[in-house]
């Protein structure tokens, strides 16, 4: 199977990419810096670079059997504070990057294909001073959802995966604003440093990668997977509970007050 992946030369990403080429299908990542193989080049933020992207994968390949919309980054700060381009580009890349390279890639796909757009844990619970990642995870939750809608007949499968922490360089890689005034005190760099100190107890990319290749590998793929048993258990709590309570418990333990 010809196999495209964004962000696909670290963490994650590379995580499955691994796994897949053990397995014997073809992968062909697409990502701002690929050293050798099947990568090309390409900043999915950018729709000429992804247009040119796929057109190139096109020419040698032809086709493509899955899709996997793994590319993205996390930004944190008071939501007021950010600054107005920061806010542009994290929905560049996690949210438009995901709609441009399904618009591109789906003039190459077939009956039985599968679009896989991993979104996160943060797509399903509001998190204080998160406001940005959780915002264009959702958003991508709700495009695979809507899309798995209108390609329902051509029996092209979407899906959104949305997984919990996972220990990579994800956190280091964060943006982190810590600009404050008097509305926020200290609350913004206690709820990054809160978070922050976890990150021993995050799932590995192992575990979290065997569960994700395990999924996309099913016949019949559910709209949502949420990985992660203690995301599960609040993703549950969450159905159960009013959503005034579920933000009051989140607040209170993710707001950075003492």
């Amino acid at each position: 199977m010809n196999i495209v992946i964004t962000g696909g030369t670290s963490g994650l990403g590379k995580a499955l990419v691994e796994k897949f080429e053990k397995k014997g299908d073809n992968i062909i990542i697409l990502a701002r810096s690929v050293e050798s193989g099947n990568g090309i080049k390409c900043d999915i933020g950018n729709n000429e670079s992804v247009k040119s992207a796929f057109a190139e994968i096109a020419k040698i390949f032809g086709n493509i059997d899955i899709l996997i919309n793994n590319a993205g980054y996390g930004i944190s700060g008071a939501t007021e504070l950010i600054p107005v381009e920061e806010t542009k580009k994290i929905f560049d890349v996690n949210f438009f990057g995901a709609l441009y390279c399904i618009q591109n890639a789906l003039p190459l796909m077939k009956s039985g294909a599968k679009i896989v757009n991993i979104s996160s844990a943060c797509a399903l619970f509001a998190l204080p001073f998160r406001t940005l990642y959780c915002a264009s995870k959702s958003a991508v939750s709700m495009l695979s959802n809507s899309l798995r809608l209108e390609l329902s007949t051509a029996k092209i499968q979407v899906c959104a995966i949305c997984p919990g922490e996972i220990k990579t360089n994800f956190t280091k890689n964060r943006v982190k604003h810590f600009a404050t005034n008097e509305r926020y005190g200290k609350r913004i760099e206690n709820a990054t440093n809160h978070i922050d100190k976890h990150e021993d107890s995050r799932m590995s990319v192992e575990f979290a990668s065997t569960k994700i290749f395990n999924i996309i590998g099913k016949k019949k793929l559910r709209p949502q997977y949420i990985i992660g048993g203690k995301y599960k258990a609040l993703y549950f709590a969450s159905k159960i509970f009013p959503l005034s309570c579920i933000l009051k418990v989140t607040g209170k333990t993710m707001g950075g007050k003492k």
